[in-house]
């Protein structure tokens, strides 16, 4: 696959700011905004033999790559475990409101796929500001949607991982225009960029990127590189491992219990990857240069 690097125009707004240098008066200036705007993700499921349409979640997400987001957001939080178990993603085509136009999904679920409704509240992890319960926590994903990576790879060289944020760098369009986006992006162990997906929301980001790779008949990821541009929460090594992704890097920290979830999928983290340095927090022996 190649490189997605061109931004939707939906994906940025216009607006007009004052600028201020030094001592200097302000100046008036045209600037670039992230947009922000949210996605309805609804499904369509078979239940006692009738079709039934309910609406799954709401996501504040940047336009764009829709579909992927969706198709990585059920993959990612276990509704789905393949492309066999998605029969498509379509605009949705009953919206009531002018404002909904664009900004409602509806994911066609195959018949032998059932949704707990009434575990989703279970489901659902809390934002990191509100805390999860580390181990209870860590199970539950485990037997969700995260088996145990194969201890067969990706081997990384250490002048690889050096060459990843400029490589990450120059194929942001997003964060070019307007600096607000994060970005989650697919390398293969050669340092090879595969694929690049950018959002306001770095969970976003990393969905879109899963949900390309799901719709394209591609996961398991087991030998790809992922490098996010910020830190690493314990959601993202979540998403990562129900892709199959054995190495995850990051411009940023990863946070304790992200570490422990890793460790115990079998993943390497690495932090802090930027200016020729970087940190290994878990799973080193993928390091071709660790000794």
């Amino acid at each position: 696959m190649n490189p997605a690097i061109l931004l939707p125009a939906a994906s940025y707004e216009f607006t007009t700011i004052q600028k201020v240098s030094g001592a200097g008066p302000a100046v008036q200036a045209s600037d670039q905004l992230a947009a922000e705007e949210p996605l309805e993700i609804r499904v369509g499921y078979e239940e006692a033999g009738q079709r039934r349409h309910r609406t799954l979640s709401v996501t504040m997400r940047t336009p764009g790559h829709d579909e992927e987001l969706a198709a990585g957001f059920l993959l990612t939080e276990g509704f789905i475990r393949s492309k066999a178990d998605l029969l498509g993603i379509i605009p949705c085509p009953d919206v009531r409101k002018a404002e909904e136009a664009g900004n409602v999904v509806r994911a066609e679920l195959a018949s032998h796929v059932k949704v707990d409704f009434a575990a989703l509240e279970r489901h659902f992890y809390t934002s990191s500001s509100c805390g999860v319960c580390g181990k209870t926590s860590i199970d539950a994903v485990r037997m969700a949607t995260c088996p145990t990576l194969p201890a067969t790879g990706p081997h990384l060289a250490y002048a690889v991982v050096h060459q990843l944020p400029e490589r990450l760098r120059a194929a942001q369009a997003g964060f070019e225009q307007t600096g607000g986006q994060h970005a989650a992006a697919l390398f293969s162990p050669t340092g090879e960029l595969l694929l690049l997906r950018e959002d306001v929301g770095r969970h976003n980001a990393l969905d879109k990127l899963i949900g390309a790779m799901l719709l394209a008949n591609q996961l398991p990821l087991h030998q790809h590189v992922l490098l996010v541009s910020g830190r690493v929460s314990f959601e993202l090594v979540q998403k990562a491992a129900a892709a199959g992704i054995g190495v995850l890097a990051a411009v940023g920290a990863p946070s304790s219990l992200a570490v422990q979830a890793a460790e115990s999928f079998g993943m390497t983290v690495l932090g802090f990857v930027r200016q020729q340095r970087f940190n290994i927090y878990c799973g080193g022996w993928r390091l071709a240069n660790a000794r």
